[in-house]
């Protein structure tokens, strides 16, 4: 961050943010940024990414800083750059100018930051930062699944803000479904000239930074699609396979998109892989038209279990009646985790602090095999950005489990699934605001219909 323009859309955001925490904490609120992770000497580092909750109420990626807010007003503590700084980085803003661009009350060095104690925190970043934050509020600093006291009010109050977006954060996060959406078509168009998952995982990267983005998450392009977060490059792509892509954008200001798409290494689905690819689709297809204020997101992921029994049935996969089978789970055998999460400053929106903003109060994880991997329980919200993403998945760890064989042996015809043995992985992700009257698909320029995702790769 070498220049700084000021933003009156981007102060007036912070603003209403922090005048919103303020009406629902009424105890000052210190928040840190984080520091640097050294690779292997202090100097060579990883690329810096400030705590989200900072991001929310500061609005820039600052290094080595704490804000606290009180009443609405935000103060700054960070250090100027040090002198050796400019010969290596540039010269950088003044601590006034920073102040200035985020709409700051006033403006300190860090150190000043120890006359402040006995207020609130969450959000640890790392071991300085926590050491840091003990020391200034003259306590021990609990984790986010044991917070308590003021800890837990400052934490449930800041789910209630980033639950839902402003038309700030809404703008930011339509740039970034924007350029992921012209870096998987960018995959798709390298698909045919690429030996390896690593050849398309640069096309498709190589938009991303040239947008002056970064990645929201370590990107998975593979042709193990059955390996859930796969992060191997090395796979040769054959003409049978299929190629699954689940990348996303970040945009310089942290707000995320997250897509996934699968299509066919030689431009064309078997009539294999189709089948299955128009049973995920209609599972996404189906959740997203049931999209709408109120609704549970947990029915959204019953939903699409239900779908994609119903569409095994009809393959001769499954056997039995639907509702019958998703009580048993028999669709955890190929759509293991939940249909997707909350989307905004983190990809997977504020996991940092455990299930708090995923469930609602009172609400625990189930420890059925169809439900335990729900990262949402909670009625959707008008300003929430959701993913949805169902998939099928054969899983050598799942399918080959003999207590799992032997529990669904008569449900599952084992004969007639290996007829689809060129199916590892499908998932089909979008992007989707829920809207006063039902819902917008962020990443809808993207097509999703098999024969769309084909044109797309042979052309």
């Amino acid at each position: 961050m070498q220049t700084l323009d000021r933003n009156p859309s981007l102060i007036a955001a912070l603003q209403t943010r922090r005048t919103k925490l303020a009406a629902l904490v009424n105890v000052p609120v210190l928040l840190w940024s984080g520091s640097s992770s050294p690779r292997n000497f202090r100097a060579n580092t990883f690329p810096f990414r400030a705590s989200s909750h900072f991001l929310y109420f500061a609005g820039l990626p600052l290094e080595n800083a704490a804000i606290c807010l009180d009443s609405g007003k935000l103060v700054l503590f960070m250090d100027e750059a040090s002198p050796g700084s400019a010969l290596w980085h540039g010269e950088s803003p003044t601590r006034d100018e920073i102040a200035a661009a985020i709409g700051a009350y006033d403006a300190y060095p860090l150190a000043e930051l120890d006359s402040q104690s006995e207020m609130a925190t969450i959000a640890v970043q790392d071991a300085t930062t926590r050491s840091h934050q003990a020391r200034v509020l003259k306590r021990a600093i609990a984790s986010a699944d044991d917070s308590q006291g003021f800890d837990l009010a400052l934490a449930q109050a800041i789910v209630s803000l980033r639950t839902t977006h402003d038309d700030f954060a809404l703008a930011e996060l339509r740039k970034a479904a924007t350029v992921s959406i012209a870096a998987h078509k960018a995959g798709m168009a390298a698909t045919p000239y690429a030996r390896t998952e690593a050849a398309v995982r640069a096309a498709m990267e190589s938009v991303i930074i040239a947008n002056n983005m970064t990645c929201a998450y370590t990107s998975i392009v593979t042709v193990h699609g059955e390996v859930l977060h796969n992060n191997q490059y090395h796979h040769p792509m054959q003409p049978g396979d299929l190629l699954l892509a689940d990348v996303g954008a970040e945009a310089a200001s942290g707000w995320a998109s997250d897509i996934t798409r699968t299509w066919a290494v030689a431009g064309k689905f078997s009539p294999a892989q189709r089948a299955i690819y128009d049973v995920v689709l209609a599972a996404h297809d189906a959740c997203i038209a049931a999209i709408r204020p109120g609704v549970e997101y947990r029915e959204l992921h019953l939903l699409a279990a239900r779908t994609i029994a119903a569409g095994l049935v009809d393959l001769g996969i499954l056997r039995g009646q639907v509702d019958n089978l998703v009580e048993q789970d028999a669709h955890a055998l190929f759509f293991p985790h939940g249909v997707g999460h909350l989307l905004g400053l983190d990809v997977h929106d504020m996991e940092d602090l455990g299930d708090l903003a995923g469930y609602e109060t009172g609400r625990v994880r189930s420890d059925r095999f169809g439900l335990n991997y729900l990262r949402l329980d909670r009625p959707l919200q008008t300003g929430m950005v959701v993913t949805i993403e169902p998939g099928f998945y054969q899983v050598p760890a799942i399918l080959q489990d003999l207590e799992r064989r032997s529990r669904y042996q008569a449900v599952v015809d084992w004969d007639r699934l290996a007829q689809f043995a060129d199916v590892r992985g499908i998932r089909i992700e979008d992007d989707v605001l829920v809207t006063a009257t039902g819902s917008e698909v962020l990443t809808a320029a993207l097509p999703t219909k098999a024969e769309a995702i084909e044109q797309l790769v042979q052309s």
